[in-house]
């Protein structure tokens, strides 16, 4: 890790730190969340409406805030509001009774998301013009490094201290409020207010990135929520095991998540996103078959480690190509636009993965599988028009 962070600017390391911190509270949350909802009455439709609107709802705000950071030339206000926001519903989640307190308060908690990636992005991208995957690989994998000590903590507070749900919760609220320090030592990047409309700025937004908007828009479809991954390998224990074995899994798909993260956003920078992105959406259609037809430890292991992987080549390649598809001057417009649209149909996907996970587990991830194939043929296809 030292050797990558050489030659990287203050603020990508800055940023990387405000996440890790963030990560680390939620990921305390995140692999309890599914079993939360089940406890209070929640059935795979409740899971499946729960992940769907954690994604949507934020990203209804994200083009927004990434038009209205471009517009005022402004960063830092918009990604304090964002971390301030999701660390006070976290705390209000503390409070749920039933099932849908907890979709509405992490719903909310999105909006917090939705408000700061868009712009955290964008100085992202301007901190390291010329190794954006490197900037954002590293930034992905300090978020990630938070997310795997998270979980590892959930697994504690479980499997030793045996701490309720509520009592995870409410610790992992009070680690969000150190998220906050760091941010106040990013430096505000020059920049200045764009006399630009929403409309004409979309409408700026050059064929190529729309095309790539509409594969990942797809691929999005396909990646319906992590939750139905974790209630998939909780099928097969019972007693402790049923709550503690997930959240070890969830811990192994993280480690690959933050392990590769870097790795892949340097040899995207060497051998072009169009591979490696492609590579990443055919290596979820292996994994998503693989949850459907296997059902035993040895291939949970495997899979959540492919499932980790997946994450690693896709999540901040699919933001770097965005900032190089992206004319200058609106890329924080353009990473917004590419949130919303991945993120809107996130919940027709969990509402469709959740249909079909009360029919049948298997059903759920024959879906994933399927159009996520779809997704690597346009790419393969339409690749040559990525530049």
């Amino acid at each position: 890790m030292k050797k990558n962070l050489k030659s990287v600017s203050q603020n990508v390391v800055l940023l990387g730190i405000v996440s890790f911190l963030n990560d680390l509270s939620s990921e305390i949350i995140i692999p309890v969340l599914p079993m939360f909802i089940t406890a209070l009455g929640g059935g795979g439709m409740a899971v499946g409406l729960t992940g769907g609107l954690r994604d949507s709802i934020s990203s209804l705000l994200k083009v927004f805030s990434g038009y209205w950071s471009d517009r005022t030339g402004k960063r830092k206000v918009f990604i304090f509001s964002g971390y301030l926001t999701s660390t006070a519903f976290k705390f209000f989640l503390v409070f749920a009774t039933i099932w849908q307190h907890i979709s509405l308060f992490t719903s909310l908690e999105r909006i917090g998301k939705g408000l700061r990636t868009a712009p955290r992005d964008a100085i992202i991208a301007d901190s390291m013009p010329d190794q954006r995957g490197k900037g954002f690989g590293i930034h992905r994998a300090l978020d990630t490094a938070g997310a795997i000590m998270g979980s590892v903590i959930a697994f504690l507070l479980v499997w030793f201290l045996e701490f309720e749900i509520k009592t995870i919760i409410l610790a992992a609220s009070v680690i969000a409020l150190f998220s906050l320090i760091p941010l106040w030592f990013v430096k505000e990047p020059p920049g200045k207010p764009k006399k630009v409309s929403l409309k004409v700025g979309l409408k700026s937004l050059p064929s190529s990135l729309k095309l790539f908007l509409l594969v990942s828009g797809i691929f999005a479809f396909a990646n319906f929520s992590y939750m139905f991954f974790i209630l998939r390998a909780q099928q097969l224990f019972d007693g402790k095991w049923a709550m503690g074995a997930p959240i070890l899994l969830y811990v192994l798909y993280n480690v690959f998540y933050a392990g590769l993260s870097i790795p892949f956003g340097k040899l995207s920078d060497k051998a072009g996103r169009k591979k490696v992105l492609a590579a990443g959406y055919l290596l979820f259609v292996i994994t998503s078959f693989g949850f459907a037809f296997f059902n035993s430890l040895t291939a949970f292991i495997l899979l959540f480690a492919l499932y980790g992987t997946v994450f690693a080549i896709i999540d901040g390649n699919q933001r770097a190509i965005v900032s190089d598809l992206a004319p200058e001057g609106l890329k924080a417009t353009a990473l917004g636009t590419f949130h919303t649209v991945t993120g809107l149909v996130a919940l027709p996907s969990g509402l469709l993965a959740g249909f079909l996970w009360q029919i049948n587990p298997t059903l759920t991830f024959v879906f994933g599988a399927t159009v996520s194939l779809t997704s690597v043929v346009l790419f393969i296809k339409y690749g040559n028009k990525f530049r």
